[in-house]
């Protein structure tokens, strides 16, 4: 796959970019992101001339919104238990032996907050904003958005954010230790560039090293998050995740408590 249509690939200096191309879907993904997004990780993951990948969203409005509810219908539009094959595209952040950053150019929410946690590392613009939508919608993503993201910032804090389902700011994410670095936005790319060149100065093996020997204490929540998607599959066929659905295209307070599930 190189004709991507979701997402650009950019490779400079032995940086990889890779930037979700959906402004429009404030940079929420459907079957097709994931896939391109899969694509063009395995191909700056095992490139020797690179060392370093940026992973980032188009425009200046957001980084990733998470799925696209648009091709949300008791499932998304792709392959996968839920039709987007979100796991691999998580474990393959994790996976690819080059440091993957996180460029948070605006809104990370939902699966776009996930995608944050699972990145090495996170550079945030001052405007950039986070948080979790999942149970105003009917979905959830267990294991890497839930179990590892309170390995990231502690239990409470990540219990917060999924049961209350607020908006932080760039500050409070880097409080939390979510992102490692809060800029002004027009400060954003030269500090991710300036961040890479300090990487690419470094053996790339030892940091694949590295890299590996941080996820294997971690690497048991991907077990967590496949029960989980088994389990959300089940759940997207419900009236009560449906209705979360419908509630945000209408733009309307979903009913969730006065419906049954089936």
């Amino acid at each position: 796959m190189t004709d991507y249509t979701d997402i650009r690939y950019d490779v400079a200096n032995g940086v990889a970019t890779i930037t979700i191309d959906r402004q429009d879907k404030y940079n929420a993904f459907r079957g097709k992101t994931c896939d391109e997004l899969i694509d063009a990780l395995h191909r700056a993951g095992w490139d020797k001339s690179i060392g370093v990948i940026v992973l980032t969203g188009a425009g200046s409005k957001a980084f990733c919104t998470g799925g696209d509810q648009s091709a949300h219908d008791g499932g998304y539009d792709g392959r996968g238990l839920i039709g987007l094959p979100v796991e691999e595209l998580q474990s393959l952040i994790r996976e690819v032996p080059k440091p993957v950053i996180a460029r948070v150019n605006g809104f990370a929410i939902g699966g776009g907050n996930v995608l944050v946690t699972c990145c090495d590392l996170a550079i945030a613009a001052d405007s950039a904003i986070f948080g979790q939508v999942g149970p105003k919608v009917g979905s959830v993503d267990p294991g890497f958005g839930t179990a590892f993201l309170a390995r990231v910032i502690g239990e409470k804090r990540a219990r917060e954010i999924w049961f209350l389902c607020r908006r932080y700011s760039a500050q409070q994410a880097l409080e939390w230790g979510l992102v490692n670095t809060v800029v002004p936005a027009e400060q954003l790319d030269a500090e991710v560039e300036r961040w890479c060149q300090e990487i690419l100065a470094l053996s790339p093996t030892a940091i694949a090293i590295a890299k590996r020997s941080f996820n294997a204490d971690s690497d048991s929540i991907r077990g967590i998050g496949g029960l989980g998607m088994q389990a959300l599959s089940l759940y997207y066929g419900t009236e009560e995740s449906h209705e979360g659905v419908r509630a945000f295209m209408e733009k309307r307070k979903p009913n969730f408590r006065g419906r049954k599930s089936d």
